[in-house]
């Protein structure tokens, strides 16, 4: 008994990186909320006009959705951890970038960087509200708060300083950083071919309704009026607990256990 209380006082002791409470933790800690942020997030990778960096190791173009499961856990990692090993996972980060642009000779752009973190905010708050409700302004403060934090302890450099900054720099870069060039092209016939015909289809149409207008253009992405439908149908399976079946029958067999293991809203 007496160890038990010992666990509770240090738990409630001890520091985070993102707080327990925290809406991020809710968004985070759902899989297909997840699974949503990095739909969106792999349209606007495929466009950005530094994506020769994510083909330079050969990961990405290599296996695309088991890079999306590598990426998910570092932020998982991330969000869910005290906060020394939260900075250590942002700190490998740092350094696995580090390695490689010493292998290439070369710098990421800040841009890139950016960008990617711009991707996060966003599609975090855009996958949300499509699946479950709007947001406060608190509450996309807060978001914001948890990934500047992420890109200050990486030490990157012009970072917007609150949420109405980032808005408006969102725009800037989404209307320099970005082109439909061969490696686009080449990135997605990789989707396709991981992904199959019929959840190509369904990511395809998952991208049209959260992505941002210009990349909607630039992907000839129509917004599809099928894909509502089906997450409303979605919407409903979580209502009477068959949301596991439905992401089951979606998301490829070799890929189930990890996608089982992004349910964390709990913790």
């Amino acid at each position: 008994m007496r160890t038990l209380w010992f666990k509770v006082l240090f738990d409630a002791m001890e520091k985070y990186f993102v707080p327990n409470g925290s809406i991020v933790r809710t968004i985070w800690g759902r899989s297909d909320t997840v699974l949503l942020v990095f739909a969106g997030s792999a349209a606007e990778f495929a466009l950005n006009t530094s994506v020769d960096w994510l083909y330079y190791t050969g990961r990405l173009p290599a296996d695309p959705i088991g890079r999306l499961f590598s990426t998910v856990r570092y932020a998982q990692a991330i969000i869910y951890s005290p906060l020394d090993r939260a900075l250590g996972a942002i700190d490998q980060i740092t350094a696995i970038h580090g390695a490689v642009e010493k292998s290439r000779g070369a710098r990421i752009p800040d841009s890139a960087y950016r960008d990617v973190l711009f991707m996060l905010i966003d599609y975090t708050i855009r996958s949300f509200e499509l699946l479950e409700r709007r947001l406060t302004e608190e509450e996309k403060e807060e978001i914001f708060d948890v990934f500047y934090g992420v890109g200050s302890r990486m030490g990157l450099k012009g970072l917007p300083e609150s949420y109405p900054a980032w808005e408006l720099m969102r725009r800037d870069h989404l209307e320099k950083n970005l082109a439909n060039t061969e490696l686009t092209k080449d990135l997605y016939r990789r989707y396709r071919k991981s992904l199959g015909s019929m959840r190509y289809a369904i990511l395809l149409g998952g991208q049209s309704l959260l992505v941002p207008a210009k990349v909607q253009r630039l992907l000839s992405l129509s917004p599809a009026w099928w894909m509502r439908a089906v997450v409303f149908i979605y919407r409903l399976t979580r209502l009477v607990g068959l949301d596991r079946v439905a992401k089951a029958i979606v998301l490829p067999r070799a890929y189930k256990a990890q996608v089982a293991a992004l349910d964390r809203a709990t913790l």
